[in-house]
């Protein structure tokens, strides 16, 4: 149950390896003590270091369940699991995989296996959660989308499409469950400073783009809006102006442009 001073006692993890995730459930421990739930693929070699990081961080209790994005039938009885105990406060989906943006257009296996991470996954557990937290008659969840959805680039267009997928159902989930009591908050970040982006960078050459952000101002951003009740953020806010401006660039244009 959310406290007296608005914090939530139970905060559940789907991606529970996610440094963004992680760094969410971070922002919520500095707030006040509290259960963290990590739902994270068995045999993730990055569990325990992940248990260690939210034990130091002030949780009372980590408890981590096996979920695997791509066995979607397993997902009843993992946030069944989730919530035997009692209420879930709030829920974050942060899990998802990028890919290599070349590769995936053109290998069929592995785009399907993109598409099914990244947005049937994420269906999948929003409407077990979203069920569940009707059922509570309150609870947030914050989905983790991208700037790469909302206008999808020829650079990484599977990867972009999943997201847009991802962004619109989180949005249409929170307006079905607004009249229930729980709230949806969808979260578009830019490029976040992570190992996984940094490793990226350096294998590829890669620079840093506009805008980058570490992954402690996302969790900031994130839970100060889901605790406000917004349906949606930017992070940084800045990018929201941006991506503004590029949504209305017609496409013989948008497409020549260095993205």
């Amino acid at each position: 149950m959310i406290n007296a001073v608005g914090n939530p006692q139970t905060v559940l993890l789907f991606g529970g390896t996610s440094e963004i995730g992680l760094a969410i459930c971070a922002e919520y421990l500095r707030k006040g003590p509290a259960r963290i739930i990590l739902a994270t693929l068995p045999g993730d070699p990055l569990r325990e270091d992940a248990v260690a990081e939210m034990k130091a961080a002030g949780a009372t209790q980590v408890d981590v369940l096996d979920f695997d994005a791509l066995d979607t039938k397993s997902h009843p009885a993992v946030v069944d699991a989730a919530f035997a105990d009692g209420d879930v406060d709030v829920a974050i989906v942060a899990f998802g995989v990028l890919g290599d943006a070349e590769e995936l257009w053109q290998n069929q296996a592995k785009a399907v296996a993109t598409a099914g991470i990244n947005y049937t996954a994420a269906v999948s557990v929003g409407v077990l959660v979203g069920q569940k937290m009707k059922d509570q008659g309150y609870g947030r969840i914050i989905a983790m989308s991208s700037v790469a959805g909302e206008k999808v680039r020829r650079s990484n267009f599977v990867y972009g499409s999943t997201k847009a997928g991802l962004d619109g159902f989180y949005l249409g989930l929170g307006e079905a469950l607004r009249e229930f009591g729980p709230r949806v908050t969808v979260v578009r970040p830019g490029q976040v400073r992570t190992k996984t982006t940094l490793d990226h960078w350096a294998a590829t050459g890669a620079k840093e783009a506009p805008f980058t952000v570490n992954k402690e101002d996302v969790a900031q951003l994130a839970v100060a809006a889901s605790e406000k009740g917004k349906e949606l953020i930017w992070a940084p806010g800045e990018v929201r102006f941006l991506m503004s401006a590029l949504r209305h660039v017609p496409r013989p244009i948008f497409r020549k442009l260095p993205l």
